[in-house]
């Protein structure tokens, strides 16, 4: 080092100790969502707030506004953000919190990465009975809670009433669904016959969640065990190839879109190109855009229900998204913080919920200002019929992604069925082998 530079380092020094100390309590959290600060870095209104990047944001911002004496320093990462905390982990820096999809907590928990937030909540005066059915088991894992639930999230029908009416399958202002596996078909020739668009939207292509999602949701409807223990996976069976040979019908008869991905699902749904598009609660927002804009083809023609119960009970596959705080050394101030911010996002649960998703909390679900939103009272019976994969069962986005991938080929006819399903178990079976 130079006499300068040594002198210009002396300098600096000594202007850092002119500044004016921070005594706040500081929290480093980590989440998706996106990045929207040029629109809503400031922004402490919540209400004035869109979309899950504009509302979260919102909801820091109003934190650290009504809580002086803490601060939460946000570091957003791409989605989703898990090979970004395994690297903060294995380094021994993990952040204080952490936005994580409920089937990806015990890939955590498991190794002792992620602590039990039960002391939390007790702090907070937040209990577990609190929480929805679906959000409960999201959460609950090895005896312990081991997030704050803040959704739950899966798959809609989202339709095109406009066609629906074509097709006569209205009544009463609201669209015909299906009661069971063949009224479906029924329905769908005659949408087909009186409107000349498919009855189905589907991403068939490059959505491994849309297959696995449908595949899920109708074996558990039917009492299915999909995963007999932690190690292994059960799809090729009698029920599996029952369901996965209805969707196969479905495409061979031509009854859906084929050959589409997620941008082109989307772009023809909004077009009016197809009666039901199946997607996630994510949606809701930009469709019901599209409802209230004047000239667009879905203008005052958007109406959306949870699956149709096609056979068995009324079930359907979710997931979620939670706030969790992995394991590391922090100081009483600091969980007393954590605390604080648990409670100030539970009082804030309903601002969530304005992003589509379901909510986490029974106060909220019955919020007359929840149901007042747009076709919530509609959609809320997710809460209900909601089930996750069970907690104990890790690398749930692998096996997602492997089930996905499989399922579609067999939907699509790439694959005899068996042939798909049994590729689906030895897959993942091999994955959970694998898993300490």
């Amino acid at each position: 080092m130079t006499k300068r530079s040594a002198k210009a380092f002396v300098a600096l020094l000594a202007l850092g100790s002119c500044a004016k100390p921070d005594h706040r309590t500081h929290l480093y959290l980590q989440r998706f969502f996106g990045e929207c600060g040029a629109e809503y870095g400031g922004s402490t209104d919540v209400a004035k707030a869109e979309g899950e990047c504009g509302i979260v944001t919102a909801l820091v911002n109003r934190f650290n506004a009504e809580n002086q004496d803490v601060r939460v320093d946000v570091n957003v990462v791409a989605w989703p953000g898990y090979p970004q905390l395994t690297a903060q982990v294995a380094a021994r820096d993990s952040p204080d919190l952490v936005t994580m999809h409920e089937g990806v907590i015990s890939d955590y928990a498991s190794k002792g990465l992620l602590e039990p937030v039960d002391p939390y909540l007790r702090t907070a005066g937040i209990s577990p009975s609190d929480f929805t059915e679906a959000a409960r088991q999201g959460v609950t894992m090895y005896g312990h809670v081991y997030g704050l639930p803040w959704d739950t999230h899966g798959g809609l029908f989202h339709v095109n009433t406009a066609l629906f009416a074509k097709a006569g399958l209205m009544r009463d202002s609201k669209p015909v669904l299906p009661n069971s596996a063949d009224e479906l078909i029924a329905q769908a020739r005659q949408f087909q016959e009186r409107t000349g668009k498919p009855y189905l939207i589907q991403s068939n292509v490059g959505d491994p969640a849309f297959a696995a999602r449908n595949l899920y949701t109708y074996m558990m409807a039917q009492g299915a065990v999909l995963f007999p223990d932690a190690k292994h996976i059960r799809l090729n069976t009698k029920l599996g190839v029952q369901v996965a040979s209805y969707f196969r019908r479905l495409n061979a008869q031509k009854l859906g879109t084929q050959n589409m991905d997620t941008p082109g699902a989307i772009a023809a749904f909004v077009s009016g190109e197809g009666g039901i598009y199946p997607t996630g609660t994510w949606m809701i927002g930009s469709f019901q855009q599209e409802a209230t804009t004047p000239g667009r083809p879905l203008y005052r023609s958007y109406a959306v229900y949870p699956y149709p119960r096609l056979w068995g009970q009324r079930v359907e596959y979710v997931s979620g998204h939670s706030w969790v705080v992995p394991t590391r050394r922090r100081t009483p101030e600091q969980r007393a913080a954590i605390a604080r911010f648990f409670k100030f996002m539970a009082a804030h649960n309903y601002d969530w919920a304005r992003t589509g998703h379901i909510p986490a909390f029974k106060s909220v679900l019955a919020d007359p200002r929840f149901r007042s939103l747009p076709h919530r009272d509609d959609i809320a019976l997710l809460a209900l019929i909601g089930r996750p994969l069970p907690s104990a069962i890790q690398r749930q986005n692998a096996i997602e992604g492997i089930v996905g991938e499989e399922a579609a080929a067999a939907f699509t006819g790439q694959k005899p069925i068996p042939q798909a399903l049994a590729a689906a178990e030895r897959r993942v079976d091999d994955l959970l082998a694998q898993v300490d």
